[in-house]
């Protein structure tokens, strides 16, 4: 169902709170909008609890809303809210990375989402299946050259789509274009083709393959190898990763051994995104491993991996962003 504007921040406030009394509600409500009439409070919340996105226990004025989202990263949140404010007055919960971050890295879809999902799946396995060797060929040449392109232009590169596509398919580089730019497609083609030609290859996960991944997509560019030994900061953020290489490590292995045991495809490529950005264990190039370490699980198990085609550049970041705003 569609809330508006202030039943999506009684929501929110709920959520963030866990629980809250009547009271608490219309205080926040009323610093946020003018006049709003403790009736129409009283009805949001009816409203809320009806379509089963609030609990509620107790009666008449001894009444408190309780949040029905017990994983703090799946609450939702203001996006927009979020990053209307200055980057040094955006709160997040913990400045400095949280191993606790693992305990909450499960259930993150429900079972209708993944039963959606699976669906989609299945209707993408049943085109594949239909294809010609020749027309498969070319799907994948399709989405070798937009992965390889919109996941450049994230990291800033400035290449086209059609010079991206005459670059991997013929080896041409663009005029008025760094060196640089095109070797950070190219390292993108060539690791695309290791993972369509050893399909089941990242099934079982190591660290050492993640580490193989980077080194595939970070070649020639004046990016060291390994663990990082030095701080990274991110922009936009007041989030420091680990700066100790054996706590990198430790995350790192920590973050193998939940994607390995994680039962849905979908939740291993989602955690391994997510948290690549978030441990940043690499001097650069984490989000591109990041990126590609997910598409090569699904593509592992047979799921339709991810182009990023239509993903705006600034949504994706924002929400990298905000989800170390709300880790724990």
């Amino acid at each position: 169902m569609a809330l508006n504007k202030r039943q999506n921040k009684i929501l929110e406030f709920i959520n963030n709170k866990q629980s809250a009394v009547r009271f608490e509600i219309e205080e926040f409500i009323n610093q946020a909008y003018d006049n709003v009439s403790k009736v129409t409070i009283i009805r949001d919340l009816d409203l809320l609890y009806k379509n089963k996105l609030i609990d509620k226990t107790g009666k008449a004025r001894s009444v408190t809303y309780l949040s029905l989202i017990k994983n703090e990263i799946l609450r939702p949140y203001n996006v927009e809210e979020y990053f209307s404010q200055n980057p040094d007055d955006r709160n997040i919960k913990y400045e400095r990375f949280n191993f606790g971050v693992f305990d909450n890295l499960h259930s993150i879809f429900s079972s209708n989402e993944l039963a959606d999902l699976e669906q989609t799946n299945q209707i993408y396995r049943e085109k594949i299946d239909n294809l010609s060797p020749i027309a498969l060929k070319k799907e994948f040449e399709r989405l070798l050259i937009e992965l390889s392109w919109k996941s450049s232009q994230i990291e800033g590169n400035t290449y086209s789509l059609l010079d991206t596509e005459v670059l991997i398919k013929n080896n041409i580089q663009a005029d008025g274009h760094k060196r640089e730019e095109a070797v950070m497609i190219l390292n993108h083609k060539k690791a695309l083709e290791n993972i369509f030609e050893n399909q089941t290859y990242f099934q079982d996960l190591t660290l050492r393959k993640i580490e193989e991944l980077h080194e595939i997509l970070t070649d020639d560019m004046d990016i060291p190898r390994g663990m990082r030994t030095s701080s990274v900061g991110i922009v936009g953020t007041n989030y420091k990763p680990l700066t100790n290489q054996h706590q990198i490590r430790e995350a790192m292995e920590k973050l193998v051994e939940l994607i390995n045991k994680t039962k849905s495809i979908i939740e291993k490529a989602l955690i391994a995104v997510i948290m690549i950005s978030y441990i940043q264990p690499f001097e650069d190039g984490n989000k591109r491993t990041g990126r590609i370490l997910a598409n090569a699980i699904m593509y592992s198990y047979g799921y339709c991996p991810l182009s990023y085609r239509s993903v705006k550049d600034t949504d994706y970041k924002k929400l990298s962003l905000c989800f170390m705003k709300i880790i724990v």
